[in-house]
């Protein structure tokens, strides 16, 4: 397979006395002061029990029959079972990969492993968020999470079709089938690019190696989630399958939800790099790009930054992707008081549902031809 690789951009460097040193430095300070760590809390360690009971639990009563009492209950665990795996994928796996969980790599590679007990590859998710999305945050060709399909488009850097028109209406549809298709096709897709691509050598893996590895790790989840229930749950294989289905619909539209709000929305920057010295640019430095095309929602609900794993504060996520999100909570005051002294726009919408109408705003926006 030949190798191509990628065309990264490079940005404006950190001054001293910046946005992005000073903002640092402010959080340093309120975890010396304060005499905390910056990785997960007691409350972080029971919330990771929770979740994964939320998933693990309904499914032994799928497997040992006792869901078969009825319909209802059957779907009904499947539905629960959908809430864990997206307070798995939010809460529990998103901290591990991130390396929040410990100062010990070892426990947040252990805890990361659940993202493959639930259908999906850490090495390709890690390539795709914390390399990609974090680093190229909205720069058309280099953050994935912009590189749907043709039919959705998220950057007025992206091609426009007609169709495109409509996507506010028919985005939902794709959103739901999201997690389906990571666990399918996905992680497939994604490792022959990365590997043409050059970026396996940082994960230390080969491309032989992590092709092995998927397709154990695929052969295991749809073992335990089809087959076992097919056998063992005493209800027809179709209910089974449309048990699975509907899991995974409800897991990818509200997934789907959550993310899209963060930087698929009216005020996001989208630029673009400049050509300097045969070298593509940005013209802002990494921490204001970042700010620049992120966006809080609900920061006062203490419900969802629980449920979603501070997703909410999305800003200090991008920030801070080294600090468990349990403080995010607290960080908030200062970054957005430091964007204030440096005159960077600090983004947020009040509620989670004013966030969502900002993204079906933008999705009506983008499917306009001519949109810049």
């Amino acid at each position: 397979m030949r190798k191509r690789k990628l065309a990264t951009v490079g940005f404006a460097p950190h001054v001293k006395d910046s946005f992005f040193e000073k903002v640092v430095k402010k959080v340093d300070i309120y975890f010396q002061k304060n005499k905390i760590s910056q990785y997960a809390t007691t409350g972080m360690w029971v919330k990771t029990v929770i979740m994964m009971m939320l998933y693990f639990m309904p499914y032994s009563f799928i497997v040992s029959g006792l869901g078969a009492v009825n319909g209802w209950l059957f779907y009904g665990l499947w539905v629960i079972m959908s809430i864990g795996m997206i307070g798995i994928g939010t809460s529990v796996m998103h901290d591990a990969n991130h390396g929040t969980y410990s100062a010990k790599r070892k426990v947040n590679d252990f805890i990361s492993r659940i993202l493959e007990i639930i259908g999906g590859y850490t090495i390709t998710w890690r390539i795709q968020h914390n390399v990609l999305h974090h680093t190229y945050t909205n720069i058309t060709g280099l953050d994935e999470d912009l590189d749907a399909i043709k039919f959705l488009r998220f950057s007025p850097k992206q091609p426009w079709i007609p169709i495109h028109r409509y996507q506010y209406l028919y985005a939902w549809f794709f959103y739901m089938m999201m997690t389906l298709y990571w666990m399918t096709a996905k992680d497939y897709i994604q490792i022959v690019r990365y590997h043409r691509h050059d970026l396996l050598k940082q994960q230390n893996v080969t491309f032989g190696h992590a092709i092995a590895k998927i397709t154990f790790y695929k052969i295991i989840y749809y073992s335990y989630i089809i087959v076992l229930p097919i056998l063992f749950s005493g209800m027809p294989w179709y209910h089974v399958v449309l048990g699975f289905l509907t899991m995974h619909f409800i897991a990818g539209l509200v997934l789907s939800c959550i993310f899209q709000p963060s930087h698929i929305v009216e005020n996001s920057g989208f630029a673009s790099p400049e050509q300097s010295d045969g070298n593509r640019k940005m013209k802002d430095s990494w921490a204001i790009h970042e700010v620049a095309n992120t966006t809080d929602f609900a920061p006062r609900s203490a419900f969802l930054n629980w449920f979603i794993g501070g997703l909410n504060y999305q800003i200090e996520h991008h920030l801070f992707t080294g600090i468990c999100h349990v403080h995010y909570r607290r960080l908030a005051p200062i970054v957005r008081s430091t964007c204030r002294e440096f005159h960077v726009p600090y983004h947020v919408e009040p509620t989670f549902w004013s966030a969502l109408a900002g993204h079906v705003r933008m999705l009506k926006l983008l499917g306009k031809k001519g949109t810049v």
